[in-house]
């Protein structure tokens, strides 16, 4: 059996989303800046509908799933790296994109604090939460199965697991990336996607 954790539904799993999502913003502070940072679909779609005119700013988009959004909604994309891991995204900015205004459009909790990593070098990433992320709750009866494979596909997605339900070692987790690796305990049974896209996350819980 296969568990997918993520608030969307793909053939061949279980759903078992783990998080909401819950606007944050009223409005978009576009104010001296001339380019959009997304680290997330969810980030776009929420940017959509506070106001549309983020449409009118290039954009750099982490991850697949998240140019795709942009470019479905009519935003235009200037840089997507192939990988994303903190320091290498932060390096990736200082390297082509130094002589930009950035405003990183982001959720309330991340996983790697890019402006200040980039502060030391002297740019200056401005940022805006537009959206949180929520814990869905659970009854001990939901718990996934013994044997279970089961796809986490964000930090939050790990974090609500394990407020909602205890890890069974006969359990393995399939991880969307090697951000959200970091943040899976050392004890549980795991493999990582080859590439950062749930199809990918479920073609290699097929292959377990």
């Amino acid at each position: 059996m296969i568990y997918l954790l993520s608030p969307l539904k793909r053939d061949k799993t279980i759903s078992l989303p783990m998080i909401r999502f819950e606007t944050t913003a009223t409005k978009i502070d576009f104010l001296d800046i001339d380019t959009l940072m997304f680290t997330s679909k969810q980030a776009v779609i929420t940017a959509n509908n506070i106001d549309k005119s983020w449409k009118n700013y290039s954009s750099i988009a982490i991850g697949g799933a998240t140019k795709a959004k942009i470019e479905e909604l009519g935003g235009e994309v200037i840089f997507y790296p192939k990988k994303f891991y903190g320091k290498e995204l932060a390096s990736n900015i200082k390297e082509f994109f130094s002589h930009r205004k950035i405003l990183y459009l982001r959720p309330q909790k991340v996983s790697f604090d890019s402006r200040a990593f980039l502060e030391k070098d002297g740019i200056n990433l401005k940022e805006q939460i537009i959206y949180k992320t929520l814990c869905k709750k659970y009854l001990s009866k939901d718990k996934p199965i013994k044997g279970a494979t089961i796809i986490f596909t964000s930090p939050s997605t790990i974090n609500c697991f394990f407020k909602n339900f205890s890890w069974d070692s006969s359990y393995t987790a399939i991880l969307i990336g090697e951000a959200t690796k970091t943040h899976l305990p050392k004890y549980c049974k795991y493999k990582v996607a080859d590439k950062p896209l749930i199809d990918s996350c479920i073609k290699k819980a097929l292959e377990v």
